[in-house]
């Protein structure tokens, strides 16, 4: 397994780096790949010594605009992969995402709200992302305070409680759209989800959650493999199985957060990342987990390189670009395994 890991992940991580470099090259300010990797270069103080003389545009294009955009799709694709890699290991479940427990409509109200009112700098640019995330996780709680009876989560009634509380929240959300008239355009391009004017300020921001989320969730992974066998053999395998699934959906409930209220609704990412590893590598929760974040990484890397490309200077919100990309392949995979087994999905 550690072999399979090495390799697999040795190649992604080789991908992921030519992805950010080409994707740092591409935009309406063409610059070559070897200007990039010299402007790159030149502003690591162990390498570089800042005497080259790059044009001032140009650095400020790859450091300042392209840089922190690029690492914010790296994190908020990893975040995304690692939670829908979570939500399906828990909820034992291939179709699960991210969203299924009805976070990012939480994070929707909350962002909503303040945009129809007009709240949405009282505290500056972070006013958005706060209240989005407080939101999502009051929702949350909403949810595990729906499923739980008699301290115990059954799988099934989680996801209906998440099922009914998305339901809630989404209405809510198309009721503050249509009692809006000024700011509809900027309440739907957030639900849509954009990396557009974020920066370094923000890539902080998610860092830490990444950083903490990532290893709960290996930490995890072969628990997640035993319940496979279903929760009640997994118990006898010595798994706490309240506690495994707690933590898991917490974990992946943060990192979901966190990652739409930075860019806001983002889908397909935690939904077809998870489940193209699982076909590549397996169903070893082990390759899965980190694997899923570096492909989620690579994926919302090249899709927000689409939005900001494909129809320059106009730019696509990043969740429209995720949604061309990912309904269609997704269909292909449900189609290609309904073939494998005989007409059932």
């Amino acid at each position: 397994m550690r072999l399979k890991l090495y390799v697999y992940g040795g190649a992604a991580m080789l991908l992921l780096a030519a992805s950010i470099v080409i994707s740092l090259s591409i935009g309406s300010a063409a610059l070559p790949i070897s200007e990039v990797w010299g402007i790159l270069i030149d502003q690591l103080p162990w390498l570089g010594d800042g005497s080259a003389k790059w044009d001032e545009s140009s650095v400020a294009i790859v450091t300042q605009v392209r840089l922190s955009r690029i690492l914010l799709a790296v994190l908020v694709g990893a975040c995304l992969s690692l939670a829908g890699a979570g939500f399906q290991g828990v909820l034992r479940n291939p179709l699960a995402d991210p969203f299924t427990l009805g976070v990012a409509s939480g994070c929707s109200v909350g962002a909503a709200f303040l945009i129809l009112f007009g709240y949405q700098t009282i505290v500056g640019i972070w006013t958005i992302p706060v209240v989005a995330f407080g939101t999502g996780m009051i929702t949350l709680i909403v949810v595990f305070a729906l499923a739980r009876a008699r301290g115990a989560m059954n799988v099934e009634t989680l996801i209906l409680s998440g099922v009914i509380v998305q339901a809630f929240l989404g209405a809510f959300v198309s009721f503050m759209v249509s009692m809006s008239s000024s700011v509809v355009n900027e309440i739907m391009f957030w639900l849509m989800g954009s990396i557009s004017g974020r920066g370094w300020e923000h890539v902080k921001v998610v860092l830490p959650f990444l950083i903490v989320g990532f290893p709960v969730l290996i930490r995890f992974a072969q628990p997640l493999n035993l319940f496979v066998f279903g929760e009640r053999h997994a118990a006898h395998l010595g798994v706490q199985v309240e506690r495994t699934k707690l933590i898991v959906l917490l974990t992946s409930t943060l990192l979901t957060a966190v990652a739409v209220s930075m860019t806001g609704v983002v889908g397909f990412v935690g939904l077809v990342v998870p489940h193209l590893v699982r076909l590549l590598v397996g169903s070893d929760y082990r390759l899965i987990v980190p694997l899923s974040a570096i492909g989620g990484s690579i994926y919302l890397v090249w899709a927000d390189t689409l939005a900001r490309t494909a129809l320059s200077p106009k730019e696509i919100p990043l969740g429209v670009v995720t949604a061309l990309i990912g309904a269609p392949f997704f269909a292909y995979l449900l189609y290609r395994r309904k073939t494998k087994q005989g007409g059932a999905i």
